[in-house]
C-alpha cells in the first residue's frame, strides 16, 4: 500500500514537530516535507509531490489561504488536497478556505485519531469539515457579510429536482448516510446525486458544492446533532 505523502505547513516549528510525530506513527501516512510559510508551501507541494498538505492560515511571506489559492489554482498540482488547520476556527476563516478551494478546515484542537482520519478523507478525495464549520458558520458569514457576490441562482437551473433537494442537504452538512435516511435512498444513489451535482457545478469538490449552495440560496433543514468530537464527511 503506498503511503499518503503529506506536508506541514505551518510558521512555528513546535507545532510542526507534533504534526509530524502524529503522522509518522500512522502506518499509512508519510511526512514529505515542512514549510514555514505559504510560498515554501506552494513550492514544495509540487517538489515533494505531496498528496496533502495540512496548512496554517497565519504564515508569513503568504497567508495559508493565499497559498491554498495558488496551490488549488496550478493544473500540475491537481491531484494536491489541502487541509486547513488552525487556531482560528471562526466563520470568514472557514468560508474563505472553501472559496480558496480547501477540501477541509479542522480547529487545531482536534484530537490526533481525529487528524489522522481526516488527512485520510482528504486524500480519498472527499471533503471534510469540522461541525463547527459547517452548522451555521458558512451561512452566518454569508448572511452579514456582501464583499463577495453571491451566485446566480440560475446557476443551479442545470441540476434536477433531488439533486437540487440532495445539494440543499449537503450544505447543511449532513454526510451521504444521514441524507439517505432523510430521503429514504441508499448511500450509493446519494453519492451519485452528490457526483453528478458536483460535476455539472464544476465543483472540486462536497466542500466548494457547499458554497456553490449558500451563494446561491439553496438553503436545507437544519442538520442533525453530532457527537462532540464528531466529523462531518462526505
Amino acid at each position: 500500500m503506498t503511503a499518503v505523502r503529506v506536508l506541514l505547513a505551518d510558521d512555528q516549528d513546535i507545532v510542526r514537530a507534533g504534526l509530524r510525530l502524529m503522522v509518522e506513527n500512522a502506518p499509512d501516512l508519510t511526512v514529505v516535507g515542512e514549510a514555514a510559510t505559504g510560498a515554501q508551501a506552494v513550492r514544495k507541494a509540487r517538489a515533494a509531490r505531496a498528496d496533502v498538505v495540512l496548512m496554517d492560515i497565519r504564515m508569513p511571506e503568504l497567508d495559508g489561504l493565499a497559498a491554498t489559492r495558488r496551490i488549488t489554482a496550478d493544473p500540475d498540482l491537481a491531484g494536491v488536497k489541502v487541509l486547513i488547520l488552525t487556531t482560528f476556527e471562526v466563520d470568514e476563516y472557514v468560508f474563505e478556505a472553501l472559496r480558496a478551494g480547501a477540501s477541509g478546515f479542522l480547529g487545531k484542537n482536534v484530537r490526533p485519531e481525529a487528524l489522522i482520519e481526516a488527512i485520510r478523507t482528504v486524500a480519498r478525495g472527499e471533503a471534510l469539515l469540522s461541525p463547527a464549520a459547517t452548522q451555521g458558520l458558512i451561512a452566518r458569514y454569508l448572511a452579514t457579510d456582501d464583499r463577495h457576490p453571491a451566485a446566480a441562482p440560475q446557476l443551479l437551473d442545470g441540476l434536477t429536482e433531488r439533486e437540487r433537494e440532495v445539494v440543499a442537504l449537503v450544505a447543511t452538512g449532513m454526510s451521504n448516510t444521514e441524507i439517505a435516511d432523510h430521503l429514504t435512498l441508499s448511500p450509493f444513489t446519494v453519492k451519485t446525486h452528490v457526483n453528478h451535482a458536483m460535476a455539472k457545478l464544476d465543483a472540486r469538490d462536497r466542500a466548494q458544492l457547499v458554497v456553490i449552495a449558500y451563494q446561491a440560496g439553496l438553503r436545507g433543514p437544519a442538520p442533525p446533532p453530532s457527537a462532540p468530537g464528531q466529523l462531518n464527511r462526505r
